[in-house]
């Protein structure tokens, strides 16, 4: 799973530009789930071969009575539950406050590992101005700047070390075969995903209830089927046996994430009486920005009469269109009916998005393409599309070499996703494709 870093701080120290720099976005708003306020915004950083979750924070107001403030602070609260270390933000220009005081006693009182920074510390050469930070209590201060990118790298690098993350390690082709499936189940609170695990598993290994958000675990549990090994991955809205966490929200957004992110296949799992609604269609694109291979299923589908059952496939397609490429399968968890081809659909979709793909057939594939449709002129050129090879899989990437590769049309491109596609049979993964234009040795000289 991905380590979790929380920013925390009172408003304007520069929390969201220290966030788009550990993110490299420029926009704070990343992943904005509905039912969440704006000030808790979710996004993916990398540091050399460590990836890690950033939470960014509203201005945090311990004692805040009532009204917004409370609701930013109860969000600031969740944040620094779900994380693994907390990087509590100053201002280096302003000076220590009475409210730097306020964060720093909650923050001791929650009890996560925390690093101080002194964000705007730009021409602060001596640290004079840093040393009232001290009285904060949380030992050495670290002078960065947020905008001019100084001190980040150290800065990750500190906020890592108490984690102790090991090295990943690349693995052969043939521990990667030996691996089980790791499938999630994902999807908003209360949606079935926990009945649905019990009635594969055939037992109660994970307790349902009809109340959402009563956990913020993500839940794996191995199983076997027909031979194939899987490890099914609950994402939220359980508790385990014996084990109850507070809810302060209705789901996790993070376990949801790294759930998501940790597994081969992800079973998106809808609620036919309620519809697709915006939480879905935010779930839905982070998988699909994952790069996953993805099954949807929409769970209660006895418990709809024929007109919300026409409603919600029309939803579908106009909410998820992006999701063109997933199986749609309509199930009754409690019910135990539709759940085999939803099992075909998984291990078409694993088999899909781990497939190889030759470099002959692939080139043979794009020359016929372009004979059937060459890609439009721009200008006097003509794009020049020459060979592809698979650059990776799961999703699977498709490269391909040629030159003024950046005049194909995103249109041209669908073209050959679905050309690729036909042939593969790629059926529940996403496909990216990559043009690479070669270099000319003569364009840089002179006639």
């Amino acid at each position: 799973m991905k380590p979790v870093i929380a920013l925390v701080g009172r408003p304007n120290v520069g929390k969201s530009t220290l966030f788009n720099r550990l993110t490299q976005t420029r926009d704070a708003i990343v992943a904005d789930f509905a039912g969440l306020t704006r000030d808790r915004h979710y996004g993916n950083g990398r540091q050399g071969r460590h990836e890690f979750i950033v939470i960014d924070t509203g201005g945090f107001e311990p004692d805040a009575g009532s009204g917004i403030f409370k609701e930013m602070a109860k969000q600031t609260r969740q944040a620094v539950a779900e994380a693994d270390v907390v990087i509590f933000v100053v201002d280096a220009r302003e000076g220590l406050s009475a409210q730097d005081h306020d964060i720093a006693n909650e923050l001791r009182r929650l009890g996560k590992p925390c690093v101080l920074v002194a964000n705007k510390a730009e021409g602060m050469h001596d640290g004079t101005k840093l040393v009232d930070f001290y009285e904060l209590g949380f030992g050495e201060v670290h002078g960065i700047s947020a905008a001019h990118g100084q001190g980040i790298r150290g800065l990750v690098e500190l906020a890592l070390e108490p984690l102790a993350l090991p090295e990943p390690e690349d693995e052969t082709e043939e521990e990667e075969a030996n691996k089980p499936v790791k499938l999630a189940v994902a999807g908003r609170p209360n949606v079935g995903k926990s009945t649905l695990i019990n009635t594969w598993l055939g037992e109660e290994r994970l307790v349902a209830f009809d109340l959402p958000g009563t956990t913020r675990d993500a839940i794996a549990v191995p199983f076997e089927r027909n031979g194939q090994r899987f490890e099914l991955i609950d994402t939220a809205g359980l508790r385990r046996k014996g084990k109850v966490f507070e809810a302060i929200e209705k789901f996790s957004v993070v376990k949801t994430l790294q759930a998501i992110e940790s597994a081969n296949v992800v079973l998106l799992l809808l609620d036919a009486m309620q519809g697709v609604t915006d939480q879905d269609a935010h779930i839905a694109g982070y998988i699909l920005e994952s790069g996953r291979a993805v099954v949807i299923a929409i769970n209660k589908w006895d418990a709809v009469d024929s007109y919300q059952r026409e409603q919600i496939q029309r939803q579908i397609e106009t909410r998820l269109p992006f999701l063109k490429f997933a199986s749609l399968h309509f199930i009754s968890a409690i019910r135990r009916q539709g759940l085999g081809p939803v099992w075909q659909a998984i291990a078409q979709a694993h088999k899909s998005a781990t497939r190889k793909m030759s470099t002959p057939v692939l080139t043979r594939l794009l020359m016929e393409a372009v004979q059937f449709q060459a890609p439009k002129k721009a200008g006097m050129f003509r794009p020049k599309l020459r060979y592809a090879h698979q650059g990776g899989m799961n999703p699977p990437v498709i490269v391909i070499h040629g030159n003024s590769l950046e005049h194909v049309t995103d249109a041209y491109k669908r073209f050959l996703e679905g050309r690729f596609r036909k042939e593969f049979d790629l059926v529940g993964t996403p496909l990216r494709i990559e043009l690479k234009t070669s270099h000319n040795p003569y364009a840089d000289k002179e006639g």
